[in-house]
This record gives C-alpha cells, sequence and structure tokens, in this order.
C-alpha cells in the first residue's frame, strides 16, 4: 500500500517524498475510498521512509520486471505465451541499453548512488537497477547481473567503459550480441580502427555505408556510418566474436548562429554487416540513447529525482525504482507528454488509481 501511495503521488507531478506526503493527506478520503481502506488516515513522511529503507531493491525489481513482462504477455499473445518465443516478436524486444546514473542530491554523502540500469529499448521498461558499492565500478557491478537468460537472443549496448574483453566472450557464450565503443580506455583498439579508416585499402569495397539527416530541437545533425570486416581476424583473438568494426561520423548545425559542431567514434560489434547492414546499426547506436533521453533525462527533469533531497539508507535507490516503474507505466501506455499527463491525473485522481488497481486509464 505504502508504494502504491507514492506512485499514485508521482503520477500525480510530486517529486519530493514531503511533497507526496502532503499531497496523499489532503486527499485521503477519496483515496480510502477508491482503495477500498477502512479508515481514511494516512501516513507521516517518517513511515515512508521506515518502510523503503526496508524493502529489498533487488526483490522489488524482479517482481516489477516480471509485472511488466506479464502485462506485455497478455496485450500481445492473449492466452497463446508461447507466441511470444517466435522469430517475429522476439526480433521486437532483442536491444538492451545498459548504462549508469548518479543521483545528485546524495553527491554530499560519504558514498553517493550511483545507479546502473537496464532498459528494453523497445517496451520502455527497466529490467533492473543496480546500485555501484564502495570500492566497485560499473564495470564488477555488472558482472554478477548478467545472466544467460539476460543475454541470450538480445543485443546488448553500453558505453565505452564496457568496452572490455571479458564482457565481450561473456556475451558470445552466453548466445547474445554485443555493439560497443572505443574510446581512451581502450586507446589501441580506438587507434586500430582510426588507422584502418584513414587509409582505405584496395579491398575496401567490401566496407559498407549508411547515413541519416534528422532535424528538430533546433539542430540539423548528419550521421554517416561506415562498417567493415577487415579488422576481424586481426582482433578475433582478444576480442571474442567480432564481425566488424565501424566509424560513426556526426556534423551538427545549429540552425540559429550557424555553428557547426563534428565528431567521430569508433566501435566493434559481434553483429555481422549481413546481420546488421548500416542502416541498422545506426538505428542501434541512436536506440542505445533512449536510455539516456527517455529514462535518465525524465526521471532528473520531469521527475526531479536530482533534486529530492531524501537520503535515508536505501530510500533514494527505492524512489529511483519507483520513477522507473512510473515512466515505464506511462510509456505502457503511450503517454507522449510525461508532464501533461501528471496534471491530468492530479485532476482526476480515480483515473490515477485505475491505472494502479487495473492497468487502464484514459490518456490526455
Amino acid at each position: 500500500m505504502i508504494l502504491s501511495l507514492v506512485v499514485l503521488a508521482k503520477f500525480a507531478g510530486q517529486k519530493t517524498l514531503s511533497g507526496a506526503t502532503e499531497w496523499i493527506r489532503h486527499r485521503a478520503p477519496e483515496i480510502a475510498e477508491l482503495f477500498g481502506l477502512q479508515r481514511a488516515t494516512m501516513p507521516c513522511q517518517m513511515t515512508y521512509c521506515k518502510i523503503l529503507a526496508r524493502i529489498d531493491a533487488r526483490q522489488l525489481d524482479a517482481i516489477l520486471s516480471a509485472f511488466f513482462i506479464r502485462w506485455e504477455a497478455q496485450s500481445r499473445c492473449g492466452s497463446e505465451p508461447s507466441r511470444l518465443q517466435t522469430s517475429l516478436v522476439q526480433l521486437d524486444h532483442v536491444h538492451l541499453a545498459i548504462d549508469g546514473k548518479s543521483l545528485r542530491a546524495t553527491s554530499k554523502e560519504i558514498h553517493p548512488v550511483h545507479q546502473l540500469s537496464c532498459y528494453d529499448v523497445t517496451t520502455g521498461t527497466v529490467l533492473w537497477h543496480c546500485n555501484v558499492q564502495e570500492k566497485q565500478n560499473e564495470i564488477s557491478a555488472l558482472k554478477p547481473r548478467l545472466s544467460p537468460s539476460l543475454v541470450k537472443g538480445r543485443i546488448v549496448t553500453l558505453d565505452a567503459m564496457h568496452t572490455q574483453r571479458e564482457l565481450c566472450a561473456l556475451v558470445q557464450r552466453w548466445e547474445g550480441d554485443y555493439v560497443l565503443i572505443a574510446k581512451d580506455n581502450q586507446a589501441t583498439l580506438a587507434e586500430d580502427i582510426a588507422d584502418l579508416f584513414a587509409d582505405p585499402a584496395p579491398d575496401s569495397r567490401r566496407w559498407m555505408q549508411a547515413q541519416t539527416w534528422d532535424k528538430g530541437h533546433g539542430r540539423l545533425e548528419q550521421r554517416q556510418f561506415t562498417g567493415s570486416p577487415d579488422l576481424n581476424e586481426w582482433f578475433g583473438k582478444q576480442w571474442s566474436g567480432i564481425e566488424q568494426v565501424f566509424r560513426l561520423e556526426r556534423t551538427t548545425t545549429l540552425l540559429k548562429t550557424g555553428e557547426v559542431r563534428h565528431q567521430v567514434v569508433y566501435g566493434l560489434s559481434s553483429l555481422s554487416l549481413r546481420k546488421a547492414p548500416p542502416e541498422r546499426m545506426l538505428a542501434l547506436i541512436r536506440d542505445h540513447w533512449k536510455i539516456e533521453n527517455r529514462l535518465h533525462w525524465r526521471r532528473d527533469v520531469t521527475l526531479g529525482e536530482d533534486a529530492c533531497q531524501t537520503r535515508t539508507g536505501a530510500v533514494p535507490s527505492l524512489l529511483a525504482i519507483l520513477n522507473s516503474t512510473v515512466l515505464s507505466l506511462m510509456d505502457r501506455l503511450g503517454v507522449r507528454n510525461v508532464a501533461r499527463q501528471a496534471r491530468y491525473f492530479d485532476a482526476q485522481l480515480e483515473q490515477a488509481c485505475s491505472l494502479i488497481l487495473t492497468g487502464q486509464c484514459s490518456v490526455f
């Protein structure tokens, strides 16, 4: 019930635990009636803190992930859940993006909370969160969270920090694929790939290219992708399963000022050019950033996560999980503007309660 009340307040746009506590108390009679409670007395803020601090975050993650998976199975396949195993349906849900985020309100603590998330790009569902503990980094925190059931048949994209030989071998062993970026932490790798594309060989006819143009938010952006299999044999002994290296060139023009920004990044993948031609690789690399734009950014800005000053024990991590749950529910409903939907829920409390109790509500 405590979790439901917090999520309900977040649906209505409350960004802090103190704000959520007051909002719930102001609507106590109506909430009690909608939830069938015997009395209309609502908890104080300390009760929320104490309850949230005692919840096992990993178990909550598992319950929420299983809930969203069941919900999707029922909506897509009805009474035939085996249809989720068909190749066509699996193709729609192969991309997992993994990235970390610091909870800035805890930055003054001895051990600030830094949370790693695994995000299903297609559904907007967070499959798990993981706090990077003291004397850990994202690399060591990620390893125990990967499993054969998570990786098999999926494409995993990560930032340059995770471009590690051990990770590539693990993903390949569990029958998954990877798309990784090569930067300063793998300087020799990045230099070798850069040298290949800087001086095209006579057999560069095997290379494949594609480009896209996008206009929006005051910017015109061109992305040009070039993939090559020419270093597969050279890198094969160190980078398990490598099938192509690539260069991605971004040219961004700010329409108001005419300023031009240019960036080139290099990477490698276990996806062959036949299995993932340049057009698909461009889409995979761009879709990876949905974990930043649709999850982390909306948690920070729309849900006010970085401004929330609650720091008691594990409570910041639990609130972050609930923020992800709110966004997953919004994406599940097809909400285009979370802030606008929150204002609607604030005015139509019965619709917000209906979403929690039945999984259905009106979308503004």
